[in-house]
């Protein structure tokens, strides 16, 4: 039986990883933003992203008027 291998980092708010030394992907927590085949090229991708937070974050202590 093989073990799954999960390399992980964010940057930028966004997830950048790789499972089995698949291609890296740039994610955030519901989608996949784009998939690369090297780990410089998706950090390269999501530091030139806008920062991210969530949603959930981003609603915290404010009300409708």
């Amino acid at each position: 039986m093989s073990i799954p291998m999960l390399n992980r980092m964010h940057m930028n708010g966004y997830d950048v990883l790789s499972v089995n030394n698949g291609p890296w992907r740039v994610c955030t927590q519901g989608d996949r933003l784009a998939s690369f085949a090297s780990r410089e090229e998706a950090l390269a991708y999501a530091a030139a992203l806008p920062g991210y937070k969530s949603r959930s974050a981003r609603g915290r202590g404010h009300t409708a008027e």
